[in-house]
């Protein structure tokens, strides 16, 4: 990352709680101004607790992902207020619990189900990149770091939370398309947190968001050296 990271100011979408809220702790104990989007004022008052409680300096910031319409008036007002953004953390999510849970059938899926599902897993991220990367490239620098899922891997696809699985793939599309459109020192690259104790992941979960958050930090802090397009895990390359 460049030297000046400490002028870097980074988004992390739905922040106001697991991997989302440790991303944006890590990030501001490296050094780097954050701002946490959350959906509404009252979680931004609930987050800005949290983040005085965590000692870290973090500025919620009300962004409604599920809005497509509205989010790039939204963006703008945030880079007006708090200044350009370098680092974007494409973090916000939903996992609809579907009838049958991990067994759920695509041919029990309802298109509602998909629809809500594509809306914030696949629309909002769109609207954020497509909205704030063109600043990236034009000032020389930034880093984009999608929020993806082994769910969403084609060569391991199978069965379970169909409109989920199918939504991370499309991210990890996206991903590709963006990164191979994006000149310069402007790194837009994808990763898996793995399974971490979440309200998404459950209780059972092996990780903390903690240890979840560990691969986005590092690919939102890359060097000019660093990979683009990629698909990580554990910092490490895996199959799409």
């Amino acid at each position: 990352m460049a030297d000046s990271k400490r002028m870097k100011t980074a988004l992390v979408t739905g922040a106001n709680r697991g991997i989302g809220f440790e991303i944006a702790c890590q990030l501001a104990r490296a050094g780097i101004k954050v701002l946490a989007g959350v959906r509404t004022n009252e979680r931004a008052l609930t987050a800005r607790e949290a983040f005085a409680k965590a000692s870290v300096a973090v500025d919620p910031v009300v962004l409604d992902i599920a809005d497509a319409a509205g989010m790039p008036s939204v963006l703008a007002d945030i880079e007006r207020l708090h200044g350009a953004i370098g680092i974007l953390v494409n973090n916000a999510a939903i996992l609809i619990d579907e009838p049958g849970g991990f067994d759920a059938s695509f041919f029990d899926m309802t298109d509602e189900t998909l629809q809500r599902t594509w809306t914030t897993n696949v629309l909002g991220p769109a609207v954020t990149m497509r909205t704030l990367v063109p600043g990236m490239i034009e000032r020389g620098y930034g880093r984009v770091v999608n929020i993806s899922s082994i769910a969403g891997q084609l060569s391991s696809m199978s069965s379970g939370f169909p409109a989920y699985r199918v939504s991370k793939t499309a991210l990890n599309a996206l991903t590709r398309i963006a990164a191979a459109e994006a000149p310069g020192d402007v790194k837009i690259n994808a990763c898996s947190p793995g399974w971490v104790r979440t309200d998404m992941g459950g209780p059972c979960a092996e990780r903390t968001p903690a240890q979840g958050a560990e691969t986005a930090v590092w690919l939102a802090q890359l060097p000019a050296s660093g990979p683009t397009g990629g698909f990580f895990h554990d910092k490490k390359p895996i199959d799409w």
